[in-house]
This record gives structure tokens, sequence and C-alpha cells, in this order.
């Protein structure tokens, strides 16, 4: 189980002091399959940079009893003057995993042909999330936290992404995020909706759907792009 209780998270801004997350209190259960609608800008990213570890809150507490991956498609952690190959034996090597039965897959699923032995420094932004989309699949997580950008590529890596994370791995849990209510009403069981630094619950996607709808409805730009903290 994951638990968040009473986070808070605020950044320093030219303007002031900016809150993103304001008292977020969250229970993910193993095997739960759990949507987090949001608009552009509402914390989403934080949220799962927070869940992951790779952010601190605040404030507030986090308790985590399952192994939660880093957020799929994320490649910012990578060491950049390492081949793709030395970043999957160093991942390998702080989650205690034997990297060499990895190699054929990680080639094979991330696509980089000969690049996979060349530095990261020489990837496109493409191929920099497909080799940290593979490693997120190499390495066997209870729980995977998914920021929009689940899967990238074309139309058939697309769809090889979604078969390898929601059907081979349909008994883990995960954490969707993101702003397409359409993406969370096909891929999760119950849904929440983040706006205005609170996060509100719904057991019921089809609720959480028609919240999120009406804030969209009352407040019309909040749907176009900014900067998200």
């Amino acid at each position: 189980m994951i638990e968040l209780r009473g986070i808070h998270k605020s950044y320093r801004t030219r303007s002031g002091l900016h809150t993103v997350l304001d008292g977020i209190d969250l229970t993910v259960h193993p095997g739960e399959k759990l949507g987090i609608l949001g608009c552009n800008g509402a914390g989403k990213s934080t949220l799962i940079r927070i869940l992951s570890g790779a952010d601190l809150p605040s404030a507030g507490k986090i308790r985590r009893d399952m192994s939660v991956s880093w957020p799929l498609a994320f490649g910012g952690a990578f060491q950049t003057h390492l081949t793709g190959l030395d970043n999957l034996k160093f991942v390998c090597r702080i989650y205690g995993v034997d990297y060499q039965p990895l190699i054929r897959f990680v080639e094979d699923f991330a696509e980089l042909g000969p690049y996979f032995r060349e530095p990261v420094f020489h990837y496109s932004h493409g191929m920099v999330t497909r080799l940290a989309f593979a490693l997120s699949m190499a390495i066997e997580f209870d729980c995977f936290l998914i920021d929009e950008a689940m899967v990238v590529g074309d139309a058939r890596f697309h769809e090889k992404s979604h078969h390898e994370l929601l059907h081979k791995r349909k008994d883990r849990a995960y954490i969707l995020v993101s702003h397409d209510a359409n993406v969370i009403r096909l891929y999760c069981k119950t849904a929440h909706v983040l706006h205005e630094g609170k996060l509100h619950a719904f057991g019921n996607v089809e609720r959480a759907y028609d919240y999120y709808q009406g804030i969209l409805h009352e407040q019309p730009h909040l749907s176009l792009p900014v900067k998200e903290f």
C-alpha cells in the first residue's frame, strides 16, 4: 500500500510562495488502477514526482509498502555520457537486479539499434524516452507511475507499450495522471480530480469525469496549455 497524508508542496516564485499541493491525502492498494485528472498546471507532475521519491513534499508524510517505479518514459536521471547499456547496468545496480538477462529485452524493446551502445547525449528525445520506458518494463515494480507520456513513438510502439504494461502486468497497481478524461475512463477503475491544490476523491470514474468536465466548463481557460510545476 502507498499512503500520502497531509502532503503540501510549495515553490518560491518572483511573485511569492506558490502552493501547488495543499493537504493531499491518498491511499493506493495493491493492484489498484487509479486515475488522477487535472488541468494543465494543476500539479499532476509534482504529485507523481513526490510519489516516486524524486521530489520531497514541503510538509506531510509518505508511506510506501510497495515498490514504486519512476515516472514511465522519464529519462531525466540518465547519465548522458554513459551508453544506453551502461545506464541499464547502473539502474540494475541501484535496484539490486542482474542486468545480464535484461540486455536483450531492453535492446529489442527500445529499438535503438547500434545507439544502445552509444552515449545517451547522442540520443533524440524520443530515443531517450523509449529507453526509459524499456528500463521501466525490465525492472519489476508493484506500482507503476504514468505521467501522461505513457507511450512514445509511432502507433506500433504505442501498441507494444500498452500490451507490455496494461496486459502483461495487469495484476500490478498503477497511477495514471492526465488532463485527458478519455484516457482515464479507458484505463482506470477509480479516479480523483486534482484542482486548486486539492485532491477530490471519487470511487466512480464517471463521477470524477462529470466533476472534471464541470471545472472545464466553468473555467475553460484552464484547459489551455500552461507551464506545469
